[in-house]
């Protein structure tokens, strides 16, 4: 007998402009656009995730990028079993934002399974980033993990590990 297909809600959580919306897009589609869209309220995507001993249909709610996280709607999190954080970088602020995103999401919501992206990988020359802060991050338990919307690296492997942890919650 096959298992159900599990169904989760995961939000996109960041500051603008940091590639949450190339992210999804690469991910579901498999593909990357130079045009920039501003995403506005919410948009959302699914992809099945096939784990093995788990099919997981992933909902995912790619939310309007906010620096000044007092804004954020916290409601857009109700029923989400995880979240990606996503950090541009190049911009050592868009950490910051993540890092308060995250901190806000705790306190209002609990603790959710998710995933810090520092996207723009293929930016390197321009990688402002300081990793004895990511360091830091994976020290305290955060699963930290770089990528590149552009290329495609380290989408794919951050979104299985999400899902598995949102399929088989410790």
């Amino acid at each position: 007998m096959t298992q159900p297909i599990l169904q989760k809600k995961i939000c996109m959580l960041g500051g603008f402009s940091v590639g949450k919306t190339s992210l999804v897009k690469r991910y579901v589609e498999s593909v990357f656009s130079e045009t920039y869209l501003t995403t506005v309220g919410v948009k959302i995507d699914k992809k099945i995730v096939d784990l093995g001993e788990r099919v997981v249909n992933l909902i995912l709610w790619d939310v309007a990028g906010e620096d000044d996280i007092s804004t954020f709607k916290m409601s857009y999190l109700r029923g989400s079993a995880g979240y990606v954080l996503v950090a541009d970088g190049t911009r050592p602020s868009t950490l910051e934002v993540a890092q308060s995103l995250r901190e806000r999401v705790e306190a209002e919501i609990g603790r959710l399974p998710f995933v810090l992206l520092l996207n723009k990988s293929d930016l390197q020359e321009q990688w402002a980033v300081d990793s004895s802060q990511v360091d830091d991050l994976r020290q305290a338990g955060w699963s930290v993990r770089s990528s590149s919307a552009r290329t495609g690296e380290g989408v794919e492997d951050a979104f299985k590990e999400l899902a598995a942890r949102v399929a088989n919650p410790q």
